[in-house]
């Protein structure tokens, strides 16, 4: 028997079948110039689907030019980016790999913009960012607020036009989904400031409206917040349950990223640091979850899933230092294990034997 035999076993989500239980996180390559992905991304996330990870998510790609991190990062408001996507897709599932997208707008931490929003005119705080130097947002219009919602149905609707499997929104982090579910960041007094998760659902229906009824959507919480005032894990639970009633197929469970890290308010990070936030939103909704923070152990994260604190393991660090990840951490150590031969690529096989 495999070593690490439940980060081997399938899932099926939906109309989506897994090989395995390893996601490749959505990790900023900060390398594309107009939006559209390059020969950098192409590689990069091709690299993955031949070493093996079972679920790959292209990096947060944004539904607006001022939704970006940075003017380097990716969107998708227009039809040559969805063009360049499409033949990341097709070589990825060229080699047996399922691929998804995080959709999201920045908000409040857009760097190098001349129009920052936000739900309110609140700045992020400087500290966290030395030398990136982020503006005071200006507050969105209610009919702003509209517009974004359909920008986010627009680029959902891109990206199931340019094959990916599945769809994650980017609600977590301190990005304008999060922003507005946060007291911390929302001090409106309109509809979106008395229902802080408004925002967040309509973008949910908005996405599931152009998805295909069998195509699972995904959204990255953050269910705690890490910074002074920042809400807590129950908090994170009435949102998740809130996202849940909207449409929401599978959690993407993180924490922070929407303030300063407080030194009384976050946690030491520490291998699976966050996993506790998992088993707790898999619990409340009852729904998968994919558990991250710092799980580049395979014993750790086959024991995770082992114990049924989550359905999938997003390994960040370790495939941006190791494409073949997945591959190493099985045959490394079960060389003998005749099974798992099969599944290398033939090109790669000796390497294994």
């Amino acid at each position: 028997m495999a070593k690490f035999r439940f980060l081997q076993t399938p899932l099926q989500l939906k109309s989506l079948s897994l090989k395995n239980r390893l996601v490749m996180p959505p990790m900023c390559q900060y390398s594309a110039k107009d939006g559209v992905p390059n020969d950098w991304h192409f590689v990069h996330y091709t690299s993955r689907a031949v070493g093996g990870v079972g679920l790959i998510i292209i990096e947060m790609t944004n539904v607006a030019p001022n939704g970006r991190i940075s003017p380097r990062c990716l969107g998708l408001w227009n039809d040559e980016q969805r063009d360049a996507f499409k033949r990341i897709v097709d070589a990825v599932h060229a080699q047996g790999g399922k691929i998804g997208i995080q959709i999201a707008h920045a908000g409040r931490k857009a760097q190098d913009c001349d129009d920052v929003v936000a739900p309110s005119a609140i700045h992020y705080g400087q500290e966290d960012f030395p030398g990136q130097h982020l503006k005071t947002p200006r507050a969105l219009t209610e009919d702003e607020i509209e517009q974004i919602i359909q920008a986010f149905q627009h680029s959902v609707k891109r990206a199931v036009e340019a094959g990916f499997d599945m769809i994650e929104l980017h609600g977590a982090h301190g990005y304008l989904i999060h922003q507005f579910s946060s007291p911390k960041s929302n001090h409106r007094d309109d509809s979106y400031g008395q229902d802080r998760f408004l925002f967040g659902e309509k973008v949910i229906k908005a996405a599931k409206s152009v998805m295909p009824a069998d195509m699972p959507l995904a959204i990255r919480i953050s269910a705690q917040e890490y910074s002074e005032n920042g809400y807590d894990s129950d908090y994170g639970v009435q949102m998740a349950m809130r996202f849940k009633a909207a449409g929401v197929d599978i959690f993407d469970v993180s924490g922070g990223g929407n303030g300063v890290l407080h030194p009384n308010h976050h946690p030491q990070f520490n291998a699976g640091y966050q996993v506790y936030l998992a088993r707790k939103i898999k619990q409340a909704t009852q729904l998968p979850v994919i558990a991250v923070g710092l799980l580049d152990d395979p014993s750790l994260a086959d024991h995770v899933l082992g114990i049924g604190d989550a359905d999938l393991i997003a390994v960040g660090r370790g495939l941006l230092r190791d494409p073949y990840w997945y591959l190493n951490a099985q045959y490394k150590q079960n060389a003998s294990d005749s099974t798992g031969v099969e599944s290398v690529p033939p090109q790669y096989q000796r390497g294994y034997m």
